[in-house]
Formats: structure tokens, sequence, C-alpha cells
């Protein structure tokens, strides 16, 4: 059994999509940001940090996994599927899941940030990190247009990814003449496991999720 803590965030859906995806159990202990019980001191004994997502295998001598890539790798070889065995091939999913955690990922949150919380306008921020997140796009793009998937087959790659690009519109940054990347989403949009994930935990008005994102208290 997996206890998954998280919120609903890009980053804690990659976790509970792919738990959705593996078929693994799980139970959900859905984490206040407006309780700061990200920073409580029984949470950060599983993640130091002091962020979400984390998990505990139980099955494994209660081991505790944090940042979300890294539970995606560790959930991938526990089931031994969306992460193939031979080197390149995994080097290859490994290398897309890089490209979002190093880039998509800060970029496009820090494109949150400045278009939806700062206090102050500032334009050549949030001109400069929608921009480089709509350039990581296009590197998607040009990808996609050779490949189903980014790692060729669907992975760990592709789950990391999508929740943050889903959410585009929020960042304000456009898709528009995307047409690989929006094939994509749309693809990966139709998976029940993605569906069901993207359901984890339950949708909130609570203000913890605001302000959690407003914080950029997810990575």
């Amino acid at each position: 059994m997996i206890d998954l803590y998280t919120a609903a965030t890009p980053n804690g859906h990659k976790v509970s999509i792919v738990l959705e995806e593996l078929g693994l159990p799980y139970t959900v202990h859905a984490l206040s940001f407006d309780k700061k019980e990200q920073k409580a001191p029984g949470f950060l004994k599983i993640n130091p940090n002091g962020r979400i997502p984390a998990i505990v295998d139980r099955a494994n001598g209660d081991f505790a996994v944090f940042e979300s890539g890294a539970i995606l790798i560790y959930l991938a070889e526990l089931s031994g599927q969306l992460l193939p065995k031979d080197p390149k091939g995994r080097s290859r999913v490994i290398q897309w899941l890089m490209f979002q955690m190093g880039g998509i990922g800060p970029m496009q949150g820090q494109a949150n940030v400045f278009f939806r919380y700062f206090p102050e306008k500032l334009q050549g921020a949030i001109d400069r990190y929608q921009h480089e997140t709509r350039r990581l796009y296009e590197v998607l793009d040009t990808r996609l247009q050779e490949v189903e998937f980014l790692a060729g087959d669907y992975s760990i790659a592709d789950i990391a990814t999508f929740p943050w690009v889903r959410g585009h519109e929020w960042s304000g940054v456009p898709v528009e003449g995307l047409t690989a990347l929006q094939r994509w989403m749309a693809t990966l949009e139709a998976r029940p496991a993605v569906q069901r994930g993207l359901l984890v935990p339950q949708r909130t008005d609570d203000a913890s999720v605001i302000k959690g994102a407003q914080a950029m208290l997810i990575r």
C-alpha cells in the first residue's frame, strides 16, 4: 500500500495519475497549505523540503520518497511499467522527465506567480516566463511531430509533463499553432486513468489551494 501526500496541483497530479495507470493501491492524504500541514514535523520526516507530493511505501519498510520525478521513477521501477529497462529507452524517458522537472515546471510555475499572484504587475517578468514556457512548448511540439509520445512509447515522461501543459491557459501561455502538442494533450486527456488521477484529491475552493499556488510551495 502506498500513502500519497498531495494537493490538487500539477506536481500532485503527476503521482496520482501514475498510481492510477499502474493500478497500485494507495491512500490519499490531502495536505492543507492554509494550515501549513506541509511544514508539520510529521510530514518533514517524510519530506525534509516540506513540499508535496511525497509517498510512503508501507510494503517496503515504510520507505519514503519525495520530489515528484523521483516518485515517478520509483513507482515505475516498482511495477516494471512506464519506464523501459534497456539503457537507451530508459535514458530517453529520463531525459524528457528532466526536461519537465528542470524546464517546464520551474518556468511555468514562475509564469503562474507573476501572471496570477504577484502583488505588482511586473510585465517584464510576466513576458520573460510566459515566452520561455511557450518556447519549451515548441520544443515539445517539434518532438511530438516525430513520435506519438515524448519518449516514443507512453511513459512517466508524458505523465510528468501533461498536468503542467494542461494548465497553459492559467499561465497565460497559448498553444495555438502547436498542433502536435494539442494532439498529444487530447490523447492523454482521454485516458481513463488520467481522468481519475486528475480528481485526486477532490477539487476544492479552499483558500489553502490558492495560497499554496501563490507561495509556490510545490516543486
